[in-house]
Protein backbone atom coordinates (compact mmCIF):
# COMPACT_ATOMS: atom_id res chain seq x y z
CA UNK A 1 0.00 0.00 0.00
CA UNK A 2 1.40 3.40 -0.94
CA UNK A 3 0.82 6.20 1.54
CA UNK A 4 0.74 9.77 0.39
CA UNK A 5 1.38 12.74 2.58
CA UNK A 6 -1.16 15.52 2.29
CA UNK A 7 -0.07 19.12 2.06
CA UNK A 8 -0.47 21.15 5.24
CA UNK A 9 -3.54 23.39 5.37
CA UNK A 10 -3.69 26.85 7.03
CA UNK A 11 -6.13 25.59 9.67
CA UNK A 12 -3.93 22.63 10.74
CA UNK A 13 -2.90 22.75 14.38
CA UNK A 14 0.86 22.89 14.94
CA UNK A 15 2.94 22.72 18.11
CA UNK A 16 5.75 25.28 18.24
CA UNK A 17 8.66 25.36 20.68
CA UNK A 18 10.87 28.40 20.27
CA UNK A 19 14.61 27.71 20.61
CA UNK A 20 14.96 30.09 23.54
CA UNK A 21 15.62 29.22 27.17
CA UNK A 22 12.42 29.13 29.16
CA UNK A 23 10.15 28.55 26.16
CA UNK A 24 7.20 26.21 26.50
CA UNK A 25 5.36 24.48 23.65
CA UNK A 26 2.50 26.47 22.18
CA UNK A 27 -0.29 25.22 19.94
CA UNK A 28 -2.00 27.20 17.24
CA UNK A 29 -2.90 27.05 13.60
CA UNK A 30 -0.30 26.93 10.85
CA UNK A 31 -1.77 30.18 9.54
CA UNK A 32 -1.22 31.93 12.89
CA UNK A 33 2.35 30.62 13.05
CA UNK A 34 3.11 31.93 9.56
CA UNK A 35 1.68 35.34 10.48
CA UNK A 36 3.98 35.41 13.53
CA UNK A 37 6.92 34.82 11.18
CA UNK A 38 6.07 37.57 8.66
CA UNK A 39 8.83 39.87 9.98
CA UNK A 40 11.41 37.14 9.26
CA UNK A 41 10.26 36.91 5.65
CA UNK A 42 10.01 40.69 5.05
CA UNK A 43 13.66 41.08 4.06
CA UNK A 44 13.85 37.94 1.95
CA UNK A 45 14.22 35.54 4.88
CA UNK A 46 13.25 31.90 4.69
CA UNK A 47 12.54 28.88 6.84
CA UNK A 48 15.07 26.07 6.93
CA UNK A 49 13.11 22.85 6.99
CA UNK A 50 15.01 20.62 9.39
CA UNK A 51 12.97 17.71 10.73
CA UNK A 52 12.77 17.30 14.50
CA UNK A 53 15.35 14.84 15.76
CA UNK A 54 13.91 12.44 18.38
CA UNK A 55 17.38 11.85 19.87
CA UNK A 56 17.79 15.56 20.70
CA UNK A 57 17.78 14.87 24.47
CA UNK A 58 21.02 12.88 23.95
CA UNK A 59 22.77 16.14 23.17
CA UNK A 60 24.68 18.00 20.51
CA UNK A 61 28.21 17.22 19.37
CA UNK A 62 30.43 20.12 18.35
CA UNK A 63 33.20 18.99 16.03
CA UNK A 64 36.09 21.47 16.34
CA UNK A 65 38.15 21.81 13.19
CA UNK A 66 41.60 23.16 12.35
CA UNK A 67 41.50 23.53 8.57
CA UNK A 68 40.39 20.13 7.27
CA UNK A 69 41.33 18.14 10.42
CA UNK A 70 39.34 17.45 13.58
CA UNK A 71 41.09 18.96 16.61
CA UNK A 72 38.52 18.00 19.26
CA UNK A 73 34.90 17.49 20.23
CA UNK A 74 32.45 18.99 22.68
CA UNK A 75 29.32 17.12 23.81
CA UNK A 76 26.52 19.01 25.54
CA UNK A 77 23.03 18.09 26.66
CA UNK A 78 20.92 20.91 25.26
CA UNK A 79 17.48 21.93 26.41
CA UNK A 80 16.51 24.64 23.93
CA UNK A 81 14.30 22.43 21.75
CA UNK A 82 13.25 19.89 24.36
CA UNK A 83 9.91 20.20 26.14
CA UNK A 84 10.61 21.53 29.66
CA UNK A 85 10.21 19.13 32.59
CA UNK A 86 7.14 19.31 34.85
CA UNK A 87 9.11 21.49 37.29
CA UNK A 88 9.03 24.28 34.70
CA UNK A 89 11.32 25.97 32.18
CA UNK A 90 13.36 27.77 34.85
CA UNK A 91 13.99 24.70 37.00
CA UNK A 92 17.41 23.16 37.43
CA UNK A 93 16.38 20.13 35.35
CA UNK A 94 15.59 22.44 32.41
CA UNK A 95 19.08 23.97 32.26
CA UNK A 96 21.60 22.78 29.66
CA UNK A 97 24.29 20.40 30.81
CA UNK A 98 27.97 21.30 30.78
CA UNK A 99 29.90 20.95 27.53
CA UNK A 100 32.23 18.01 28.05
CA UNK A 101 35.38 18.42 25.97
CA UNK A 102 37.18 15.55 24.25
CA UNK A 103 40.33 15.31 22.18
CA UNK A 104 40.26 14.38 18.49
CA UNK A 105 40.91 10.71 19.26
CA UNK A 106 37.86 10.24 21.52
CA UNK A 107 36.56 6.73 20.86
CA UNK A 108 32.92 7.83 21.24
CA UNK A 109 33.29 10.10 18.20
CA UNK A 110 35.68 8.07 16.02
CA UNK A 111 33.05 7.43 13.33
CA UNK A 112 32.10 11.13 13.26
CA UNK A 113 35.77 12.09 12.89
CA UNK A 114 36.22 9.72 9.93
CA UNK A 115 33.12 11.08 8.20
CA UNK A 116 34.11 14.69 8.87
CA UNK A 117 37.69 14.37 7.64
CA UNK A 118 37.24 11.85 4.82
CA UNK A 119 33.78 12.61 3.42
CA UNK A 120 31.92 15.69 4.57
CA UNK A 121 34.70 18.29 4.65
CA UNK A 122 36.11 17.22 1.24
CA UNK A 123 32.56 17.28 -0.20
CA UNK A 124 31.97 20.76 1.23
CA UNK A 125 35.29 21.96 -0.21
CA UNK A 126 34.39 20.53 -3.62
CA UNK A 127 30.92 22.06 -3.54
CA UNK A 128 32.30 25.48 -2.56
CA UNK A 129 35.32 25.24 -4.86
CA UNK A 130 37.91 25.81 -2.14
CA UNK A 131 41.06 23.99 -1.09
CA UNK A 132 42.27 23.12 2.41
CA UNK A 133 44.39 26.28 2.63
CA UNK A 134 41.25 28.39 2.20
CA UNK A 135 39.46 26.79 5.17
CA UNK A 136 39.49 28.77 8.43
CA UNK A 137 42.16 27.76 10.91
CA UNK A 138 39.45 27.50 13.59
CA UNK A 139 35.85 26.51 12.83
CA UNK A 140 33.30 23.97 13.99
CA UNK A 141 30.30 21.97 12.89
CA UNK A 142 27.45 21.10 15.26
CA UNK A 143 25.66 17.77 14.93
CA UNK A 144 22.62 16.14 16.47
CA UNK A 145 22.24 12.39 16.70
CA UNK A 146 20.17 11.02 13.83
CA UNK A 147 18.41 7.66 13.80
CA UNK A 148 20.53 4.61 14.56
CA UNK A 149 21.38 2.30 11.67
CA UNK A 150 20.04 -1.26 11.52
CA UNK A 151 23.35 -2.31 13.12
CA UNK A 152 22.81 0.16 15.99
CA UNK A 153 25.45 2.67 14.88
CA UNK A 154 24.95 6.39 15.33
CA UNK A 155 24.16 8.70 12.43
CA UNK A 156 24.52 12.46 12.57
CA UNK A 157 22.49 15.44 11.37
CA UNK A 158 24.27 18.74 10.72
CA UNK A 159 22.83 21.67 12.72
CA UNK A 160 25.14 24.50 11.81
CA UNK A 161 28.67 25.53 10.98
CA UNK A 162 30.37 28.26 13.02
CA UNK A 163 33.41 30.28 12.03
CA UNK A 164 33.33 33.35 14.26
CA UNK A 165 31.99 31.96 17.56
CA UNK A 166 34.03 28.83 18.11
CA UNK A 167 35.44 29.18 21.64
CA UNK A 168 35.76 27.58 24.21
CA UNK A 169 37.65 24.68 22.68
CA UNK A 170 39.04 21.37 24.02
CA UNK A 171 42.42 21.52 25.79
CA UNK A 172 43.99 19.45 22.99
CA UNK A 173 42.93 21.87 20.23
CA UNK A 174 45.23 24.91 20.72
CA UNK A 175 48.43 22.97 19.96
CA UNK A 176 46.97 21.54 16.74
CA UNK A 177 45.64 24.96 15.73
CA UNK A 178 49.02 26.59 16.46
CA UNK A 179 50.81 23.98 14.29
CA UNK A 180 48.36 24.66 11.46
CA UNK A 181 48.82 28.43 11.77
CA UNK A 182 52.62 28.04 11.74
CA UNK A 183 52.47 25.76 8.69
CA UNK A 184 50.33 28.28 6.81
CA UNK A 185 52.68 31.13 7.73
CA UNK A 186 55.67 29.11 6.54
CA UNK A 187 53.94 28.39 3.23
CA UNK A 188 53.61 32.11 2.54
CA UNK A 189 56.93 33.28 3.97
CA UNK A 190 59.17 34.84 1.34
CA UNK A 191 62.28 32.79 0.61
CA UNK A 192 65.65 34.49 0.97
CA UNK A 193 67.86 34.27 -2.05
CA UNK A 194 71.55 34.87 -1.56
CA UNK A 195 74.04 35.46 -4.31
CA UNK A 196 77.70 34.63 -4.14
Amino acid sequence: MELTRRQAAPGDVVTVLEARRGSVPQQGTLEDFMKRCEDYFAAGGCIVDQPFQPRLPEGMIRCYMGGDKVVGFGHQLIKALVTPPPEGPDSRAAQPGPRIMHGPDAAAFAALRLKMENEWTPQMMQTLGIDAAALPIVWDADFLYGPRTAAGDDTYVLCEINVSSVFPIPDQAPAAIARLALARLNEHRPRRVTSS
